[in-house]
């Protein structure tokens, strides 16, 4: 099963296959010698991904005080021009904190730890809609308060679900084939945090964090046949959350219609002030600074809709260029992936590829909303949008990638981690 699920990984450069590409490493991976101690420098690792990450912080920094600056005078905030600027640096600064931690906890320690951070995972989805303990926000149950800050858990579920779901499908390898062995477990798993997550409810969460799993268990191994029904399975409920909710319901149908007079001012407000914002940006945008739309006719511009204000003030080249950071750093977290498989460390593998599927998913997502491609969600542009607890948790999920990538070229001069 192990050598199946390298083959998955493994794909040789070639004219019939043009999307493919080759992963650089040592021709010969040096096994680690008795009573080495070579560790490797702490700094060892993709400067690229390091440099991709700093590049969408500091984009995603001064749109968010772009974005934000106007609401000021808005009455539902009312508050001085840098609040949410002081608020999103302190973020990053708590998020890159936390980051160096997590960075230097080896992989195996992680691995060791999976099933309890997934069990924790579970406790404060309960918490959180536990009255006096759960905040309330707009209708939705989403957010643990503290003295300092407000946690909002699905974030913190999503890299428990990358770890988790990377340590299910090593353990249980020989199984992926086995509906009542290997996947009925995982199956239960995906139920409880579901509906824990659909209480809350959040809608957009809930397919993040499914599409985690299902991507891990698919690279993992697991049968296509399993892949196919569950598949089926998700999108019956998701379709049946939509047509049981009157609210998510009237999205959809505006979506479909945006420039009705009726839903260009109720439910599609959102969605037409965005694409108003992307027709003002054009090729080259605005002007930094120059966007309308922020001006509080765009609700939630500093955090879920963010990328209109970018395609506004940057244009089409700036749009551009964002996506193309995203692209190298999905990529390099699945090239990340796949050397760690190679050398044997699957849960390595599966979470760094998770990280990327994580990123990948949710800047989708988000994107597509914006552009009119989906129908309104909630979902914040991962290391762009303001929200303290989504920062952090990616800055989290990059550091796991940087440790993967930092032990693989550690191993591959015969040292250990």
């Amino acid at each position: 099963m192990l050598d199946k699920l390298r083959q998955r990984f493994h794909r040789k450069k070639s004219d019939s296959d043009p999307l493919a590409f080759e992963v650089i490493y040592p021709k010969e991976v040096k096994a680690p010698r008795p009573g080495s101690n070579y560790r490797g420098s702490s700094l060892d690792f993709d400067w690229v991904v390091i440099a991709t990450v700093c590049i969408l912080i500091g984009i995603g920094t001064v749109m968010v005080y772009s974005a934000s600056v106007s609401l000021a005078d808005s009455p539902k905030y009312g508050t001085t021009s840098t609040y949410f600027l002081i608020r999103h640096i302190a973020a990053l600064v708590v998020g890159a904190i936390a980051a160096f931690f997590v960075y230097h906890v080896p992989m195996r320690v992680w691995e060791k730890m999976a099933k309890p951070i997934g069990i924790i995972s579970v406790i404060l989805l309960i918490l959180v809609l536990v009255p006096g303990i759960g905040v309330s926000v707009n209708g939705s149950r989403r957010w643990i308060r503290f003295p300092v800050f407000n946690l909002q858990v699905s974030e913190v579920t999503k890299l428990a679900a990358v770890i988790f779901t990377s340590w299910f499908t090593v353990t249980r390898q020989e199984y992926m084939h086995s509906f009542r062995k290997g996947f009925i477990p995982m199956l239960a798993v995906m139920g409880i945090v579901t509906a824990l997550l659909a209480l809350q409810p959040d809608l957009g969460a809930t397919v993040v964090v499914l599409a985690i799993i299902m991507g891990i268990l698919f690279l993992g191994g697991i049968s296509y046949v399993i892949l196919g029904v569950v598949g089926s399975m998700v999108i019956t409920m998701g379709v049946g959350m939509i047509i049981a909710t009157p609210w998510r319901l009237g999205r959809v149908t505006a979506y479909l219609d945006p420039w009705n007079e009726e839903n260009v001012l109720g439910k599609a407000y959102q969605l037409s002030h965005s694409l108003i914002a992307f027709g003002r940006g054009e090729i080259f945008g605005a002007g930094l600074g120059a966007s309308v739309e922020k001006l509080n006719y765009l609700p939630e511009a500093h955090t879920d809709f963010i990328f209109a204000v970018i395609g506004e003030e940057l244009g089409f080249v700036g749009v551009v260029i964002v996506l193309f950071l995203y692209y190298r750093l999905i990529r390099s977290a699945f090239e990340i992936g796949r050397i760690a498989v190679k050398m044997d460390n699957i849960f390595s593998g599966l979470v760094a590829q998770g990280i990327g599927i994580w990123i990948g998913v949710q800047v989708c997502i988000n994107v597509a909303v914006a552009t009119g491609l989906m129908p309104t969600k909630g979902l914040t542009l991962p290391l762009m949008s303001y929200g303290g607890s989504a920062i952090v948790a990616t800055l989290c999920g990059i550091a796991l990638l940087l440790r993967v990538d930092h032990e693989n070229r550690v191993q591959m001069h015969g040292g250990y981690v």
